[in-house]
């Protein structure tokens, strides 16, 4: 069986963990206002990170070390529970690995939209997927690389987002119509909270690749656990507190929008600002490193399905050339584009969460 090379350092790891979820702190979670307003989508967020995404982190840190496998939690619940369960527990890995991307994709087509609207939104995600899929398959090390480099330019803009929004913080706005339908609309928040951390565990796809993996994973996983707690909640009332949750939800046509950050910082300063227009460009940093790190994740993903037989034994073949995955990502790549036809960036949301 082919063996992929230990080339990720754990900068590079912290970098994947947060770069793979850190599309969910950029776009996304504000559909979930719509549904349990900021008391509802709050609470859906405290309870994410207190109780299922801490011990979620805890649990994929100790498993990654004692299983250094590509397969991340398939190889788990195939070495624990047997083949049957391994089989359904990789098919939900890879369901969220592989229509996550898609809606990514439609979030940076929506940014650029906005500061270009003349390209067609499609034609830019269509773009990217081929692009980043390319990327993957030159090599791990450049592509682990390179979401280093995105990672950090995206956690720095969200740092001065929260400098610029929470100074124009009010109560008031984050009390106004806090829960509009109710605790059923908490319940149905909870999604769109797991959405601002989905993608962590791609930290323990990577095991295979990672030097000293037993030292390395456990540190990385907690580090950007942390990371993306405290951003998440920083962001979540930085945006809600400027002028209440309806007006990064909603366009003004009434259509809803996936970019939520440039509408709150609208409120706050004219759209043709310097820091605006610098804020406005990082932010797709924070897209573009999710995108990009969960393309990577999801063909070790598939690799590893295919090397336990769950799919066929072309996917476990590794390029000769750059020794990754290649196989594995052009299926993907082919399946990310036939959901990017759909249009359903809400739906496919709901879909990848669905693993969890």
């Amino acid at each position: 069986m082919a063996e992929l090379n230990r080339s990720i350092t754990p900068l590079m790891l912290w970098a994947m963990g947060v770069g793979c979820a850190f599309a969910g702190l950029f776009f996304g979670w504000n559909l979930g206002l719509a549904r349990g307003g900021t008391l509802g989508l709050g609470l859906a967020l405290l309870v994410v990170v207190s109780i299922l995404y801490l011990t979620f982190t805890l649990s994929y840190a100790e498993l990654s070390c004692a299983i250094p496998r590509a397969g991340g939690v398939m190889s788990y619940a195939d070495r624990a529970l047997g083949r049957s369960w391994g089989f359904g527990a990789g098919m939900a890995q890879n369901v969220g690995f592989i229509f996550a991307p898609p809606a990514i994709a439609f979030a940076i087509g929506d940014y650029l939209h906005l500061f270009a609207p003349r390209p067609p939104l499609l034609s830019i995600a269509f773009a990217a997927y081929i692009l980043f899929t390319w990327l993957n398959i030159r090599g791990v090390k450049a592509a682990a690389m390179a979401e280093l480099i995105i990672t950090g330019l995206a956690v720095a803009s969200l740092i001065v987002f929260c400098f610029v929004s929470l100074p124009h913080l009010q109560l008031e706005n984050l009390t106004r119509d806090a829960l509009p339908h109710g605790w059923q609309g908490a319940v149905a928040a909870i999604p769109f909270a797991v959405w601002c951390f989905l993608g962590i565990e791609a930290i323990a796809n990577m095991a295979e690749e990672t030097v000293n993996p037993q030292r390395t994973l456990p540190k990385a996983f907690i580090a950007a656990f942390l990371t993306l707690a405290v951003l998440a909640l920083l962001t979540f009332i930085g945006a809600t507190g400027v002028d209440g949750w309806q007006t990064i939800v909603f366009k003004l046509d009434g259509s809803v929008s996936d970019s939520p950050m440039p509408m709150a910082l609208a409120k706050v300063m004219d759209a043709h600002h310097p820091l605006y227009q610098l804020l406005y460009v990082a932010g797709l940093f924070g897209l573009i490193g999710s995108f990009h790190g969960l393309i990577l994740a999801s063909g070790r993903s598939t690799l590893e399905f295919g090397r336990m037989r769950h799919a066929p034994s072309f996917l476990a073949r590794l390029d000769p050339r750059h020794q990754t995955p290649a196989n594995a990502l052009k299926l993907n790549c082919a399946i990310g584009l036939l959901a990017l036809a759909s249009g359903r960036t809400s739906d496919l949301i709901l879909l990848s969460v669905l693993e969890h």
